[in-house]
């Protein structure tokens, strides 16, 4: 970092060099810089939080033996889980849009060990349920305003602030598993305590990033106006809402087909090929470290090539692998798994920050509502899926839900709204 200049904080706990920020207004617009140790600070947020959340569908197979639950309860469990987050999203970003709360973070990760905690002592299918539904309210009030915050500190470069942000909850979820097998799985479900340490480090971050927020405020306003999120996008409304349409169909299919590798995929490999409940988490956790590579490209790619080629690549992509891989052996399978995890993972930030162009100036309501699409999607993916799984089989899972990247026939629809903007800022 040049020595020579200071136009943006050197760490993301300090004041915000705002003076010296409109000394340098003439070569370089206010807040123009990204804030990397904010970014890097946040994703490794990301990481702790979704560490916690992997756990859940990681230990699933331990829960089933130990408690004898059928798919269907597994597959609701989810859905608590899920729509608890994806219900709330939606309105803490909208109110946060007009409030922020940037001292909700560390609230939010507190939710989340509580969740924990009760998951670790859970012997009914009930409590199960209630520690997954408090760990989806954890995540409702973490998603939309750390997606705020790594918009604030980007320097205008929102692909890539949204994908290190994501890959940071992406690494998160692929260590989950890893951390079930090696701990929770072979000494059992109360060992989940032991991971409220990594949550208690994780508060104290957060409440260091919100200081940041709390301390720099001023950059939604700067962003709006060093980088014109706030010009109108030359769209009909018509156009807008047939595109949000499209990003919700999108989002579906997405995450319909992710959840039967990330919840289902540990059954799958047992019943097709026999492998140990351990063996299954580290297929797993190959899958997931996948998804975060994926995730860590998507972002870049797309502030260079746009979004909408990204969203055409990474859903579309996907589907002759997807097709592919219930014929395939166990070699196979995991090759295989690791090309959807790489593809597929890049839609979610190109996604996002797309819809955040359509809407203007609703940062955190688009987050919410997309994050909480993904869970919602994903919950109701789960419980549907498994119901399918207890009424055929856990192949039949992965034969039906092949078919759901096709749906990314539909990106043909959407307008080229980053075309439209730089127009508009010529």
């Amino acid at each position: 970092m040049s020595h020579g200049r200071r136009d943006h904080p050197l760490t993301p706990w300090s004041g915000g060099h705002e003076m010296e920020e409109m000394s340098h207004g003439a070569d370089k617009p206010l807040g123009q810089d990204a804030v990397l140790n904010v970014l890097l600070a946040l994703s490794t947020a990301h990481m702790l939080n979704d560490i916690f959340q992997a756990m859940l569908p990681a230990i699933y197979p331990l829960l089933k033996d130990s408690y004898h639950l059928t798919f269907t309860q597994i597959g609701l469990i989810s859905l608590t889980y899920q729509l608890t987050g994806s219900l709330l999203q939606p309105l803490v970003g909208f109110l946060t849009d007009r409030w922020p709360q940037p001292y909700s973070l560390p609230v939010g990760m507190t939710v989340t060990m509580s969740g924990m905690v009760l998951l670790s002592q859970a012997h009914t299918f009930p409590m199960m349920a209630a520690a997954a539904g408090l760990m989806g309210v954890g995540s409702a009030v973490f998603h939309p305003e750390s997606s705020r915050v790594a918009r604030m500190a980007s320097g205008g470069r929102h692909g890539f602030a949204q994908s290190l942000f994501q890959v940071g909850g992406n690494f998160g979820t692929s260590l989950g598993p890893l951390l079930a097998a090696a701990i929770i799985i072979p000494r059992g479900q109360a060992h989940i305590l032991w991971f409220t340490a990594l949550a208690l480090a994780g508060i104290l971050l957060l409440t260091k990033i919100s200081g940041w927020y709390q301390r720099n405020l001023h950059r939604l306003k700067i962003k709006a106006a060093a980088h014109g999120d706030f010009v109108p996008v030359k769209l009909a409304r018509n156009q807008v809402i047939l595109a949000l349409t499209i990003l919700v169909v999108l989002i579906f299919s997405k995450y319909f087909y992710l959840i039967s590798l990330t919840n289902y995929y540990t059954f799958y490999l047992m019943d097709k090929f026999g492998v140990s409940v351990q063996a299954s988490q580290i297929y797993l956790f190959v899958f997931l470290f996948a998804v975060a590579a994926g995730t860590i490209i998507g972002g870049p790619v797309g502030d260079r090539i746009g979004r909408k080629r990204v969203i055409w690549i990474s859903i579309l992509g996907v589907a002759p692998f997807s097709l592919l891989l219930p014929h395939l052996g166990l070699t196979g399978t995991v090759v295989i798994t690791v090309f959807i995890g790489v593809i597929l993972a890049s839609a979610f930030s190109a996604i996002l920050v797309y819809a955040q162009e359509l809407l203007p100036g609703n940062v955190g309501l688009v987050a919410g509502l997309f994050f909480g699409l993904a869970f919602g999607a994903a919950g109701i993916g789960s419980a549907l899926l498994g119901h399918l799984a207890d009424h055929t089989s856990i192949g039949m899972v992965f034969t039906v839900s092949a078919y759901f990247p096709l749906l990314g026939l539909l990106t043909a629809f959407l307008p080229e709204v980053e075309a439209e903007r730089r127009a508009g800022l010529r």
